[in-house]
């Protein structure tokens, strides 16, 4: 029996202290289609810290959880605009936005129009 209650108590510890340091945030990424979906979420995951990353193609919503205590949510911001997507705080480089595929170019209304 004591041994019961100190193995829970060492998981109650363990998930306490593993919840706290994760921050759930949804952010606006652009983009149009699943080639960019794998795009964005694949330049969150190699970040050190994000634990996941889920961009809906529809509503351009990035929902992501991340260690708050190994990274901030710039340097995420940071990656996925070196992947050649905007955010709403910031621009993708003009040579990253470059090297997209023809059909990832979300800045070109007539791309947008296409993937509707």
């Amino acid at each position: 029996m004591r041994r019961i209650k100190i193995i829970l108590l060492m998981l109650v510890v363990s998930s306490i202290g593993f919840s706290q340091n994760n921050t759930k945030i949804t952010i606006e990424v652009d983009g149009v289609c699943n080639m960019c979906k794998k795009r964005i979420e694949k330049a969150c995951l190699k970040t050190k810290g994000v634990k996941s990353a889920f961009w809906n193609v529809k509503t351009h919503e990035l929902n992501l959880i991340y260690n708050s205590r190994k990274v901030d949510l710039e340097v995420i911001e940071t990656n996925i605009t070196a992947s050649g997507h905007d955010t709403k705080k910031l621009k993708a480089p003009e040579e990253a936005y470059e090297k997209l595929y023809a059909c990832c170019k979300y800045r070109d209304p007539e791309v947008v129009e296409g993937h509707k």
